[in-house]
């Protein structure tokens, strides 16, 4: 049973990520974790980071790492076939399609009209993402209490070495992760 809703979940991910992996994020997460409670939303929030730091789609890595928790390595395959079913086939029919009526102005209205769709997504995914690391309970707090101004002071330092100094974003993800490192397991600072 598990497989088949892990295939059917993850072919409407590959099915409505129009415009990338940060456009299927809150789709994702709306799969993963409202429709079928597979994660926690923190649990899914340290899946889309490792999923942006590992090579590859982060939808797929994201599948892939679903997969795997949920039903092991066939869990893992079926998760990652199940993402890229749809899009090869839509990739494949649409690329015909557009070479063949490139030139008529119907679709370049109809891709003008997609790119602010996808910006609001990708939009959407971050607010989220950013919401979930700063504050504890992933909303905007009542207290200072639910504020988690370790997570801020290292996204102003990352944020800052990357717009000043044009620091790599290994570097700057290397070094997040041993700040993070440090202060919560060294120092024994909680917040997370």
């Amino acid at each position: 049973m598990i497989y088949w809703q892990l295939l059917w979940s993850m072919i409407q991910i590959g099915l409505l990520s129009i415009g990338g992996g940060y456009v299927a994020i809150p789709l994702i997460q709306e799969q993963i974790v409202t429709l079928h409670g597979w994660l926690s939303l923190t649990e899914f929030t340290d899946i889309i980071t490792i999923a942006e730091m590992t090579p590859g789609p982060i939808a797929l890595n994201a599948a892939t790492f679903v997969g795997m928790r949920m039903a092991g390595i066939p869990g893992a395959l079926i998760a990652t076939l199940g993402c890229i079913l749809a899009p090869c086939i839509i990739v494949l029919l649409l690329a015909k399609l557009y070479y063949k009526y490139r030139n008529l102005n119907a679709i370049q209205y109809i891709l003008s009209g997609l790119r602010p769709a996808v910006v609001a997504m990708i939009a959407s995914a971050g607010v989220s993402i950013v919401m979930l690391a700063f504050f504890t309970k992933g909303v905007l707090p009542h207290t200072l209490h639910d504020v988690r101004f370790l997570s801020i002071g290292i996204f102003a330092l990352g944020l800052f070495a990357l717009k000043r100094w044009k620091v790599s974003p290994l570097l700057v993800m290397g070094g997040s992760g041993l700040i993070g490192l440090v202060v919560y397991l060294v120092i024994g600072v909680g917040g997370y």
